[in-house]
């Protein structure tokens, strides 16, 4: 199969097939960092022509990192692929009026500057869809526009510590922490792309254009909420013993995490009472099985710590294959434990016409029939932007002239 897995030469497509789900659907990215950029990727990948707008000097994430290129880091090189970046100064008039002529011909606007920003610039909502009122325009930021905190600024580490994240890290360790990795600006990456294809879906029923807000905040926030509401979501809140209402006990437990075996480490998740019996059971303490703190569910729920306690104690009794060996046949969830190094290691490779050999990170998910291509590889700053006008300029004027159907018009044109 033809698809990220197994990439496509830029500039070809796979044969005989529709090249993703969205082809033929057209995206402004207005959007930094990760979060905007990478859910322009993900409908990118799934076939939209996605035109970035880029500054001077390119965006972040070019240089977040270590790259094979000065304007290609090895996070620019999947987030930026299936793009075409222009380069133009939207402080300047010129530069404001080209976004206008380009949003005219698109379905799609993703942003991801500040309100304020948005307005002084002419790029808001309000204003784009006087030029094209069916436009599907979604604003992700920081905080609720309806709030007080709606300009401003917002990283990841901000909403990770405003939407419960730091709170749960404190509930585990014993004081607040983050997260080791980007989460809400990937969570909230995956909301405005979903939202965007459900406002497509909607403008293919109705024709209608519509405006998005993801607040990374309340999106966050509501993710973390979907197990973490926990007991507090009812009202008055239930609890369980001294627990408090809000938080799933489990998963705050300090004992979540691998096991050590006899040769190295194994992740054994017993999620059903006899899950529990039977992996006791194997190093010969069959009467666990019947420990009251794991007699159903509910129980084990509470008592996660021991658990989880019990488990690591007898881990060590076996090799991590003679684990993942018997809770196959008995079918207990486990598995090896992976380094991202190990992740890496199996990405197939292409060639980056600037930046030479890379890893491409697959797609998201897999469809049977529209599969995306690999069709483009990340630009450089700008490397688009001549073709992009030149492609403009052939749209505008290969549309009609509105006064051609209309006699009266010309006259009055006269």
């Amino acid at each position: 199969m033809n698809d990220l897995s197994d990439p496509v030469p830029p500039g070809q497509t796979a044969p005989d097939r529709i090249d993703g789900p969205l082809a033929g659907i057209r995206v402004l990215d207005l959007t930094r960092v990760i979060m905007g950029p990478l859910a322009t990727q993900i409908l990118a990948d799934q076939g939209a022509d996605v035109i970035l707008v880029e500054a001077e000097g390119g965006d972040t994430n070019r240089v977040m990192g270590p790259g094979p290129h000065a304007e290609l880091s090895g996070i620019a090189l999947n987030l930026l692929r299936n793009k075409r970046s222009i380069d133009l100064d939207l402080r300047s008039e010129a530069g404001r009026n080209i976004v206008h002529r380009l949003v005219a011909t698109c379905d799609v606007v993703v942003s991801t500057m500040r309100p304020q920003v948005l307005v002084r610039l002419g790029l808001d909502y309000r204003t784009l869809s006087a030029v094209k009122s069916d436009i599907v325009y979604c604003q992700a930021q920081g905080f609720p526009l309806d709030g007080p905190q709606a300009n401003e600024p917002a990283y990841d580490d901000i909403i990770q510590a405003a939407s419960g994240v730091s709170d749960m890290m404190e509930r585990v360790w014993g004081h607040p922490a983050l997260l080791p990795t980007i989460f809400t600006d990937k969570v909230c990456g995956l909301v405005i792309a979903q939202a965007v294809t459900a406002a497509l879906f909607h403008h293919q029923r109705t024709g209608e254009g519509q405006h998005i807000e993801v607040a990374m905040q309340e999106a966050t926030s509501a993710f973390m909420l979907a197990e973490h509401g926990s007991g507090a979501i009812a009202e008055p809140p239930v609890a369980f013993d001294d627990l408090p209402a809000a938080g799933y006990p489990r998963v705050l437990s300090p004992e979540r995490r691998p096991h050590p075996t006899k040769d190295g480490q194994v992740h054994l998740f017993p999620y059903l009472p006899k899950h529990y019996a039977a992996i006791f059971a194997e190093v010969g303490k069959a009467d666990a099985g019947d420990d009251p703190r794991y007699a159903d569910r509910r129980a084990a729920l509470r008592n996660s710590d021991s658990l989880y306690r019990d488990i690591r104690a007898i881990a060590p009794l076996r090799t991590t294959q003679e684990w993942l060996d018997y809770c196959r046949a008995a079918g207990i969830p486990a598995t090896k434990v992976a380094t991202l190094q190990d992740l890496v290691d199996p990405l197939p490779i292409a060639t980056h016409p600037a930046a030479g050999r890379y890893r491409v990170i697959p797609q998201l998910a897999r469809f049977s029939v529209t599969q995306g291509t690999l069709r483009r590889s990340a630009p450089l700053i700008g490397e688009n932007t001549a073709d992009v006008l030149a492609e403009l300029e052939a749209i505008e004027h290969a549309q009609p002239d509105p006064q051609a159907k209309d006699p009266a018009a010309k006259e009055t044109a006269r």
